[in-house]
């Protein structure tokens, strides 16, 4: 097969757009350079985009909240790694952590005996490899700053992108006319403005702190971004549109929780969890499933027609309310931990990643994230 013909199996009309349309029924033909179809091709752009984000990170990060951290009295300083080791280091690596269970147990007797150290001394050599290089408070500090920066500026964007548009108060205009929907200038922006932060936390989420969710999240970006780039190359972008407002509201009050909590303000990070453990439940679980994907699955069919795309494009929103569900079950489970612990319940839903399985900094075991409990199409 040629690269051509593969080219124009990927591209069937017949798999992307309902019966009877083809892709040049979807040609510009607007006077208007601010209004035009969405193109696959436009995907390309949110790349270096993310990038430009990336460094905007950086210079937010740097610039902005860590001199605001210090000026709180956070501390930059990690612990430092124990005394090299290439054994044990080979250990570590294969999940001997110290930790009292039989089978560590003993292969902790058989690095004591093959180096000639006590079992207390690997114990110890091993626990400290286990926290050397965890995130500070600082650094947490300021990573959480960005995301808080982020979420909030891009709420407000697309709240006003969207408020003038029709389909944020009438859900059924996502399908009306369906697929000859041409986009705006300004949701364009927005739209591409947040396929490129998702492509850049699927790239920085390599070297950031890491979470025992990693895997988790790593799905969450990637289930992100295939439904944003399908419902944008389906032409399915007005949907996907009311997808990201409702899941970044509740991204808010977590990070504002998350702020708090590492400035010490206690009491108003406690207020500000939960109003994010509320906001989470009334979206992601009540209106997500009940207003978007209702209509995608019960009002669309009674104006659009059936074609492979509209089902591709369900399952990726059935997938995104799957993964709120586990984090809704993650996000009970650590209030419940902290209530029954007597601890306040806004520790930090993400955990640094522990051989142990605590949070480095709190002890807490761990629970979720923000983009974590995210995301969306977060």
């Amino acid at each position: 097969m040629t690269l051509k013909e593969l080219s124009q199996w990927f591209w069937s009309d017949d798999f992307w757009l309902p019966p009877n349309i083809t892709w040049d029924h979807l040609v510009d033909t607007s006077e208007d350079p601010n209004i035009r179809f969405p193109s696959s091709s436009d995907l390309f752009y949110p790349i270096p985009m993310a990038l430009v984000l990336i460094v905007i990170r950086y210079l937010v990060e740097n610039q902005v909240f860590r001199p605001l951290g210090r000026t709180l009295g956070l501390k930059s300083t990690r612990k430092r790694y124990p005394d090299t080791n290439d054994i044990l280091e080979k250990a570590y690596k294969s999940k001997i952590t110290g930790k009292k269970s039989a089978s560590q147990q003993q292969e902790i007797l058989r690095l004591s005996q093959e180096l000639q150290l006590t079992e207390r001394k690997i114990e110890r050599w091993l626990r400290q490899r286990a926290m050397a290089g965890k995130p500070s408070q600082l650094d947490k500090f300021a990573e959480t700053g960005w995301r808080w920066v982020y979420y909030t500026g891009i709420f407000i964007w697309g709240l006003k992108c969207l408020w003038s548009k029709k389909w944020l108060w009438t859900i059924k205009d996502c399908w009306y006319n369906y697929p000859y929907h041409y986009v705006e200038s300004d949701v364009w922006w927005w739209y591409m403005g947040e396929l490129s932060f998702y492509w850049g936390l699927l790239i920085t989420q390599f070297f950031d702190v890491k979470r025992k969710d990693f895997s988790m999240m790593f799905i969450h970006h990637a289930v992100t971004i295939g439904l944003m780039s399908f419902s944008w190359t389906c032409n399915f972008y007005k949907i996907g549109t009311l997808v990201l407002m409702v899941h970044d509201v509740s991204d808010i009050f977590l990070e504002s929780a998350k702020l708090f909590k590492y400035g010490g303000a206690k009491k108003v990070s406690e207020v500000l969890f939960a109003s994010f453990a509320a906001s989470w439940f009334i979206t992601r679980l009540g209106i997500f499933p009940t207003w978007i994907i209702y209509s995608a699955t019960v009002e669309a069919p009674q104006l659009i027609q059936y074609f492979p795309g509209y089902f591709v494009f369900n399952a990726l929103l059935s997938a995104l309310l799957l993964l709120n569900i586990v984090w809704a079950y993650l996000i009970c489970k650590v209030v419940y931990n902290s209530l029954m612990a007597n601890e306040t319940i806004a520790n930090d839903i993400r955990s640094d990643t522990s051989e142990d399985g605590k949070d480095a900094t709190t002890g807490t075991t761990d629970g979720s994230d923000n983009e974590a409990l995210k995301r969306k199409t977060q």
